[in-house]
């Protein structure tokens, strides 16, 4: 497969503090929204980089006329996993933060993450914020119905309640909004593209990152965003990363996120070393036999 893909450079020369990359997928409404809270509840200035999957829809021509956003442009739909490490080159500092382009940031947001990238003095690490969504039973996750779409959504009952909902700090960051520093990125070699268009790519990176030998994931309680919910990805066809995450690692996702990370837990630490019992070697067994079988498939 052939990507040509179109870089452009803002015009701003401000120092930032987090280098932010939103890949979108003609979803200029709720990437406008996302940006704009960016630039109104942050508390840092940020560096913010755009990978634009086709942009039929305006998204090209919104986005030229904002001066302080740099952007990349692929006339296909390449997915989060090539956009993700097209858009590395484009950073201007030490700290890449993945960011969907349907959630909105909740003010101090960004304060939050840099005050514990500062507690924790070194940059083998990787964090998460807290999600609120409209409907989840995920324990990562903060389960409030302000609005599933941008038309339903009460911006002003949400800025302020939202700091009136107790969530701790928990174990096991994975997926966006997730910050790492650029030396560990590079050092894994970014997002694997046998995952595109993305599906179980964050899983991954978190597996890339356990191997190396990191052990602090953590999701920050303080740390907020509001998810509309697959507003891209409920567009796509999906992979088979579950396989594939099989067939690389010999574990599932499930067994990663609650052995390893132990998803969700009150955070109490770097995560120790998964206890392996027979039964659980059997089914790990099991399930490499059955990837292998469905990638021969």
């Amino acid at each position: 497969m052939t990507i040509n893909i179109e870089t452009i450079r803002s015009e701003t020369t401000q120092a930032a503090t987090f280098s932010i990359i939103i890949p979108t997928w003609n979803n200029l409404p709720y990437l406008r929204f996302c940006i704009e809270s960016i630039r109104k509840n942050s508390s840092l200035p940020h560096q913010i980089i755009v990978h634009v999957n086709e942009g039929n829809d305006g998204t090209l021509e919104w986005l030229k006329g904002q001066p302080d956003i740099d952007y990349t442009h692929s006339a296909s739909n390449v997915g989060i996993c090539y956009a993700l490490n097209y858009c590395r080159h484009l950073m201007t500092t030490d700290y890449l933060l993945y960011l969907n382009d349907d959630m909105y940031v909740c003010p101090g947001w960004d304060q939050a993450l840099h005050d514990e990238i500062q507690a924790i003095g070194h940059k083998y690490f990787f964090l998460s914020s807290t999600q609120f969504e409209p409907v989840t039973q995920n324990p990562c996750c903060i389960s409030a119905n302000y609005g599933s779409t941008l038309e339903t959504f009460r911006e002003k009952d949400f800025l302020t309640e939202f700091h009136s909902y107790p969530k701790n700090d928990w174990q096991g960051a994975t997926w966006p909004p997730n910050i790492v520093h650029k030396d560990v990125w590079d050092f894994v070699g970014g997002y694997s593209i046998e995952f595109s268009p993305g599906m179980n790519s964050d899983p991954d990176f978190a597996m890339k990152l356990w191997q190396t030998g990191i052990r602090l994931f953590k999701g920050v309680g303080r740390s907020r965003v509001y998810h509309f919910g697959s507003k891209s990805t409920g567009r796509i066809v999906k992979n088979d990363g579950y396989y594939v995450f099989i067939g690389k690692w010999g574990i599932s996702t499930r067994v990663l996120h609650q052995n390893y990370l132990r998803l969700g837990a009150v955070f109490q630490g770097v995560a120790s070393e998964p206890a392996s019992s027979l039964i659980s070697k059997a089914r790990n067994l099991y399930k490499r036999i059955n990837a292998a079988f469905h990638k021969n498939m």
